[in-house]
């Protein structure tokens, strides 16, 4: 899995015309790897083709499309696939991809903005927390004793990262392994939130999409616009 801390990570899109080049492999008429395709999963073969599906399901996510328009998608595979003459000139239309895909992202980063914004107001309101002018929700949960990071160190944490849904978007805790990095070399909620902990020290950091990994996200596990929370525990200080 991507580490997600990574101020500039994007996971690239998969665009129509890099699945249009599926044309060149035509279907084997005896079946082969695509025998039984509509039952379960039996093969190697089959699983791995399932997971070029998820593949590319996950990058082209920012579509947010709905099972109608999935079929219009799998209809244009098919005929690359197949090396069906196309139903529209790619040229033509190729480069509306990218222009629908700014408009959807757009309009999902407005949607998860709204539910942050509910998020925020009530994580602020809790008890023992801190709201920085950024927009950091700091708050301590177990106190450390240690020294304080400059945005110039690097730091070797513990974290968990989550959605305001609750959902597991990255998390070293779950690996079962420590991530190290330069503090200032990760997205500003880090950078900012890391250098008030002391080595020792367990904090939640809710992080507004502003400080964060803004409208863009980070695809395909954080939406553009979304409010991230993290748990970290700050393990040791590397200067």
């Amino acid at each position: 899995m991507n580490r997600l801390l990574r101020l500039f990570l994007a996971v690239p899109l998969l665009t129509v015309s890099t699945v249009s080049l599926g044309g060149c492999n035509k279907p084997n008429p005896e079946g082969g790897a695509t025998k039984g395709a509509a039952g379960a999963l039996a093969t190697d073969d089959q699983k791995t083709l399932y997971a070029l599906g998820l593949v590319v399901a996950r990058n082209i996510s920012v579509f947010n499309l709905t099972p109608a328009e999935v079929e219009f998608v799998k209809r244009g595979m098919g005929d690359g696939v197949s090396g069906k003459k196309p139903e529209i000139e790619l040229e033509t239309w190729g480069p509306k991809v990218d222009e629908m895909a700014k408009a959807r992202r757009g309009q999902k980063s407005e949607g998860e903005k709204k539910k942050g914004e509910e998020f925020l107001v009530k994580a602020a309101a809790e008890p023992g927390v801190v709201k920085t002018p950024s927009g950091l929700i700091y708050k301590t949960m177990t106190p450390g004793t240690g020294a304080s990071p400059a945005a110039t160190d690097k730091v070797k944490v513990h974290y968990h990262g989550t959605l305001t849904d609750g959902t597991v978007f990255d998390s070293s805790v779950k690996r079962g392994e420590p991530a190290e990095f330069p503090l200032n070399g990760v997205i500003p909620c880090w950078t900012e939130g890391v250098q008030k902990m002391k080595v020792g020290e367990k904090a939640r950091l809710v992080c507004p999409a502003a400080i964060a990994y803004g409208d863009r996200g980070s695809p395909p596990a954080v939406p553009g616009g979304a409010t991230l929370i993290f748990e970290v525990e700050l393990l040791e200080i590397k200067k």
